[in-house]
């Protein structure tokens, strides 16, 4: 039986500007732009109690709690503590898969400290990150990834959640839909009329029924409600894409400015994928119309794109080409995919390059 923990911060972004910044702390703070097509990247948990959420508007967010307090993300400093909390993982096993700056998996089934229990290393690592970082961080244990990833998520913000064998099984069962890790909310409505609320109404389920009206998924969804999930900890996790995108304070129709834009882009995404060395085979565009609908445009190429002159040049001819499929636009963006490295291991996150609002 595996012992896997997944550690999730709280409220990562907001919790370390809070840290760094003695005024903001109990205050609502939220990390992102704060004007009206501004996005929430993070919110502290006082503002979280009004309701804002990350991802969400700026606008939105203000509306929600007019006295929440905007500050500008600091991904390098994020990205240094970040790194500080991976080395405390390292000290317990070699086995971590980051999905994310603020989440992990570990599997510490054989693990460095010869510890035979995994919710006493989640304390250990858990305590260790508040004593040497100054944050907190919830922690999920269990026997698969499925599972622990589910647990962390319990008993937020600063606390700890196991799953056993024995009690997986009930745990599931009551548990609503909606909090299934791969299931969203437009799955959760399907999931919703056709009378499947809880883990156990989808258990009643058979897997062709849930293959036929939820495809590949559908078997994912029959596994997991039992509590099956055979999935390792993948400590080289490799990047599926490469993007970044930026929103404008005001709408764009001028397509110079858009090309403009786009070279910006562009540049960024070159930069990490030289960096790297990782450089990818397809392009697509991104447009957003201040209707917010979003249209996305590609074009594959036999071999990876490793000029920068002929990326900008590729991603101004998708632009030429399908610009009066949105005229006017509040955010463009650029994302490169088929990376070189993308079949090294299995799995895949995307990478989102911070822009600021404009």
């Amino acid at each position: 039986m595996r012992k896997i923990i997944h550690i999730d911060m709280d409220a990562f972004f907001a919790s370390v500007e809070q840290r760094d910044n003695p005024d903001l702390r109990g205050r609502p703070l939220a990390v992102g732009g704060g004007g009206p097509r501004g996005v929430v990247a993070s919110a502290s948990y006082e503002a979280r109690k009004y309701g804002v959420r990350s991802a969400m508007s700026g606008g939105m967010a203000r509306r929600l709690c007019p006295e929440i307090v905007f500050v500008r993300s600091r991904f390098d400093v994020y990205r240094s503590v970040s790194y500080q909390i991976r080395d405390i993982f390292l000290d317990y096993t070699d086995l971590v898969e980051p999905l994310s700056l603020d989440e992990a998996y570990l599997d510490v089934t054989e693990n460095k400290k010869n510890m035979s229990s995994a919710t006493l290393i989640a304390q250990e690592i858990r305590k260790r990150i508040e004593t040497e970082t100054g944050l907190t961080a919830s922690a999920g244990v269990s026997f698969n990834k499925f599972l622990a990833k589910i647990a962390s998520d319990i008993n937020k913000p600063n606390g700890i959640k196991v799953i056993t064998p024995e009690e997986a099984i009930a745990f599931l069962e009551q548990l609503a839909v909606e909090k299934f890790h791969g299931v969203g909310k437009v799955t959760a409505r399907k999931m919703h009329n056709m009378g499947i609320y809880t883990g156990g109404d989808l258990k009643q389920r058979s897997e062709a029924d849930l293959v036929r009206f939820f495809g590949k998924a559908g078997r994912y969804y029959y596994r997991i409600v039992r509590a099956e999930d055979n999935r390792e900890v993948n400590p080289h996790r490799i990047r599926k894409s490469i993007g970044a995108e930026r929103t404008f304070n005001e709408d764009v129709s001028d397509p110079e400015i858009m090309k403009n834009k786009l070279t910006d882009l562009a540049e960024g995404v070159h930069r990490y994928m030289d960096k790297t060395q990782n450089f990818g085979r397809t392009v697509t565009l991104k447009l957003k119309s201040p209707d917010f609908k979003i249209l996305t445009r590609s074009r594959s190429f036999a071999t990876e794109i490793r000029n920068l002159d002929e990326l900008i040049r590729i991603v101004h001819d998708l632009l030429d080409q399908h610009i009066e499929e949105a005229p006017t636009v509040r955010l463009l963006g650029v994302t490169l995919s088929n990376l070189e490295k993308e079949n090294e291991a299995e799995g895949g996150v995307q990478l989102e390059l911070d822009f600021p609002e404009e």
